[in-house]
């Protein structure tokens, strides 16, 4: 299930966040997390959770939660080194926003799946490619956590609400915020393929949009492989690769995410939705959904409501 690492923040009390804010305090960034985590703070009371936000000059060692957040074009502070000790010293730490890059280019991500905002993938050096870079809206591998930043910090902030203190409290943020659908973990920057590869790895590109165009009726991998000019072996390094995945995966992937769209947002039935999206046995569509959300197709549908 993702995030499902950070049940065992649950176990402090108070839990403490801290937020290392770098750059403009009205970032969209920023905003996207602190309105939902200041309301969780106000509707737990201090007791159960303390949120903090600190400049990189003020931050100090936190024993819960710390990320080091910031929006585009702003530079990475002069103390960084220090902060990212500080940041590890957490049982969970990490980045959102242009804060991600300054970690991969740190080497401390080398290995971690790692959301990167997809406007910073041409910025991509060899350091920074040694992590996990991945299309997803934000990552937890472990016990580091990383956000694309912009408005998925929204979903950012209350999927750690959920994860952390529960569905009813998430669902309460969300009915005081007018929020109706929270992103999940799994869901892609829309246009992170194409910022980060451009035309360098064109038959990596062409390979994923003929999975998004043949979701109702998949493609075997082989035949992707020979409509884009690769052996099958060729595909499966790319993927693995660049995307941290082998292509059924990643396909199936993609699937899963549109299940979960108009599951989300659609009135066609349970049985519609898996036909959708390639699957002809409703068993496995509910197997294979489960395994990566963490839930059935019919809890999903339930919780829209």
């Amino acid at each position: 299930m993702p995030f499902a690492d950070l049940s065992r923040l649950s176990s402090h009390v108070p839990l403490r966040i801290q937020l290392i804010a770098v750059g403009e305090p009205g970032s969209i960034t920023l905003s996207g997390l602190l309105h939902p985590l200041r309301l969780a703070e106000k509707l737990l009371g201090a007791t159960r959770m303390i949120l903090t936000i600190t400049s990189p000059q003020t931050a100090c060692p936190s024993d819960g939660l710390t990320l080091l957040v910031a929006d585009d074009e702003v530079h990475p502070p002069a103390n960084l080194r220090d902060l990212i000790t500080l940041c590890r010293q957490s049982d969970c730490w990490g980045a959102v926003g242009s804060a991600v890059l300054w970690l991969a280019r740190a080497s401390v991500l080398d290995g971690v799946r790692t959301a990167l905002p997809w406007a910073l993938y041409p910025e991509t050096d060899d350091a920074a490619e040694r992590a996990i870079l991945t299309p997803q809206l934000f990552e937890c591998d472990g016990r580091v956590l990383t956000c694309c930043g912009g408005t998925a910090s929204i979903d950012f902030a209350l999927t750690l609400i959920e994860q952390i203190f529960g569905v009813a409290l998430a669902a309460q943020i969300r009915e005081a915020l007018c929020i109706d659908r929270v992103r999940g973990a799994s869901e892609r920057q829309r246009v992170a393929l194409q910022a980060r590869f451009g035309a360098s790895q064109p038959k990596l590109t062409e390979a994923v949009t003929l999975m998004e165009a043949n979701l109702e009726e998949p493609l075997g991998t082989d035949g992707i492989a020979s409509l884009v000019g690769l052996s099958r072996r060729q595909l499966d390094r790319l993927f693995k690769q660049h995307l941290g995945s082998v292509p059924s995966r990643y396909y199936l992937d993609l699937r899963l995410q549109r299940a979960r769209q108009l599951l989300l947002e659609s009135n066609h039935s349970i049985v519609q939705v898996g036909l959708l999206c390639g699957f002809s046995s409703g068993s496995h569509f509910s197997t294979a959904y489960g395994g990566l959300f963490g839930m059935t197709p019919r809890e999903q549908r339930q919780r829209r409501t």
